[in-house]
């Protein structure tokens, strides 16, 4: 077979194999539903606008012990923590036996343009403590993944008294470490306020930035294609992952100022300069057990950016766990549920059934 030939296969098995995939992700394949999504049975508890928070239903019985609440990121969809069976770190929790439950943040209407960190950080603290009414507890463990690591931290600082364990999966804590993107908002070349002026930001403007920090990876899907069409495991995977990628949603205009502007721009985090909700924020308040999980290949959020945590804390029960992948691969990718799902559960699985106590 001549090299011609074999490009000539390549491309044809390329076309038929993106022509499949775009045929699934946009239901328009023949006999060949989109994959299933957030399939562990959940409760609604709680409703605040378009915020749900969500309980879990479990097969087994919960261990005891304090609930643990699930913060995502406030512009990513929450279900990539329970994206199908076998990738997901909900279901993992779950079935290890503690009491799980899930803040959705919902998609911002226009008029959520005004919708402050202040705002956001207040209906954290809301779901916190319905969180703990629902569990008949008044602890509870936290884990919050990307920027719900961030909100999650905050919290945790302005109510050290309510948290037994906090997790920080992904999250910026230090944001002079946050590698490309702490460039690429550098105020000398980037206004945050411009950009919120018009409104929400809207996902397209967000998705640019995190396209730029890796610009070959459509064309490195692109090349996949043909594998993942004879892979039915790989290509379940792979429309999972993609039509959660394509599920994102704006980020609240005055929030926004504020993430850029105080974090990223000022890193007031960390000089202990940030105040929420009236009062200045400490990370040094954070007294319970504290875990920072980082993905090695993590562009988003690079590994010191997030383990920066364990450096402010007062507790001496501090743990790092490293896993392989990047920012959303770690998560859901093959190996999680080796590395990351179990280790998280048997992290929590201690903390929370002993009231948070070092060990």
């Amino acid at each position: 077979m001549t090299p011609m030939d074999l490009w000539t296969r390549y491309a044809r098995d390329l076309t038929e194999a993106w022509s499949g995939l775009a045929g699934d992700l946009s239901g328009r394949a023949d006999a060949r539903p989109p994959p299933e999504l957030a399939t562990t049975p959940r409760d609604v508890v709680a409703s605040e606008g378009t915020a749900r928070l969500y309980r879990f239903v479990g097969d087994g019985p919960r261990r005891g012990g304090a609930p643990l609440l699930l913060v995502p990121s406030l512009i990513n969809r929450w279900y990539v923590l329970d994206l199908r069976p076998g990738a997901s770190l909900v279901a993992a929790l779950v079935g290890a036996g503690l009491d799980v439950f899930c803040l959705d943040w919902g998609a911002p209407e226009d008029e959520d343009r005004y919708l402050g960190w202040d705002d956001v950080l207040a209906r954290l603290g809301r779901m916190v403590r319905r969180t703990m009414r629902s569990a008949g507890s008044d602890r509870l463990g936290i884990l919050g993944y990307c920027m719900g690591g961030t909100l999650a931290a905050i919290h945790t600082a302005l109510h050290p008294e309510q948290v037994v364990a906090l997790a920080n999966l992904a999250g910026p804590i230090d944001f002079i470490r946050g590698g490309a993107l702490t460039h690429m908002v550098d105020r000398r070349w980037f206004d945050a306020d411009a950009i919120a002026q018009a409104g929400n930001v809207a996902p397209e403007q967000m998705q640019a930035g995190f396209t730029a920090l890796r610009p070959m990876m459509e064309l490195s899907k692109l090349v996949s294609l043909p594998g993942l069409a004879a892979d039915p495991a790989a290509k379940a995977s792979f429309r999972a992952l993609e039509a959660w990628a394509a599920d994102n949603i704006a980020f609240p205009a005055a929030a926004y100022r504020t993430y850029i502007g105080e974090l990223y721009q000022a890193n007031r985090l960390i000089a202990g300069t940030h105040r929420a909700l009236g009062r200045q924020v400490d990370l040094g308040a954070i007294r319970c057990p504290a875990l920072a999980i980082v993905a090695d290949r993590d562009q988003i959020c690079p590994p010191a950016a997030a383990t920066a945590l364990l450096e402010h804390v007062t507790t001496t029960d501090t743990t790092t766990l490293r896993v392989p992948g990047g920012h959303v691969g770690a998560v859901v990718g093959n190996r999680a549920a080796r590395d990351l799902y179990p280790k998280v559960a048997e992290w929590f699985g201690s903390r929370l059934a002993s009231g948070g106590l070092p060990h």
